[in-house]
């Protein structure tokens, strides 16, 4: 039996798992689907949504299982798997990379879209007064993040998303071979994908080779649109 640890991206929170984790339990495996600070249930102060917030609660969580964990962040959950492999790495099995940003040390950002203008990219969030967070435009969620999803399936998902800290989505990674970059990697690429391009992952996984790659035809979200396929490849993961 494995365990798996479910880190969702930005805007999200451990309701974006719901279709996978039953189907992971089904096959004999753990999995928790953890709210990071200030998403979902949690209720923390939008000022103190940081990097080093989100990787403490990865690595608290990892820590409890009592067993090395698979570690799967979604988009931008990638940022958190790699800090918590830096901060914590005996507690974690295998790092799975969900069309997720998988950042070399010193980088902050993933490669850019080449489609998207510096207004567009902008547009696809409101700026807090305050400059601390942003909130998803609803006329755009549909076409970033669901484009191959059910109407409820995207119905739901916008009820559910919230305010976006900055602070996480910009800090440049810190990390050394001796932690990150001793723990084994797994990328799932998602051909579909409007919110990080094919192109974009594959430079990702290119500059940081990952022990296996998986390739979906799905868009920036399979764990609604294809569960049944990314627990399939989940599942695989820990077998690497």
């Amino acid at each position: 039996m494995s365990t798996y640890v479910l880190i969702h991206g930005a805007y999200h929170g451990g309701w974006c798992w719901d279709k996978v984790v039953p189907l992971l339990e089904a096959a004999g495996h753990k999995a928790v689907a953890p709210d990071l600070p200030g998403h979902g249930q949690d209720t923390t102060p939008i000022a103190e949504v940081t990097l080093d917030a989100y990787v403490k609660r990865a690595c608290d969580v990892a820590g409890a299982q009592g067993e090395p964990v698979i570690l799967v962040g979604h988009s931008m959950g990638g940022r958190v798997i790699t800090q918590a492999a830096e901060c914590c790495p005996d507690s974690i099995d295998t790092l799975v990379y969900l069309t997720a940003a998988l950042l070399k040390n010193s980088v902050s950002q993933t490669p850019d879209n080449p489609q998207m203008t510096n207004e567009q990219r902008a547009a696809l969030g409101i700026l807090s007064e305050d400059g601390l967070s942003r909130s998803l435009r609803p006329e755009v969620a549909k076409d970033l993040f669901y484009n191959d999803c059910s109407d409820e399936d995207v119905e739901r998902a916008k009820s559910l998303v919230c305010d976006q800290a900055v602070e996480p989505t910009t800090r440049p990674m810190q990390t050394t071979d001796a932690n990150f970059g001793r723990v084994p990697r797994v990328f799932i690429e998602c051909l579909q994908d409007n919110a990080i391009p094919i192109d974009a992952q594959r430079k990702m996984h290119q500059a940081l080779p990952c022990q296996q790659v998986f390739t979906m035809d799905t868009s920036h979200s399979p764990f609604l649109s294809a569960p049944e396929e990314l627990a399939g490849h989940l599942l695989s993961a820990a077998k690497i």
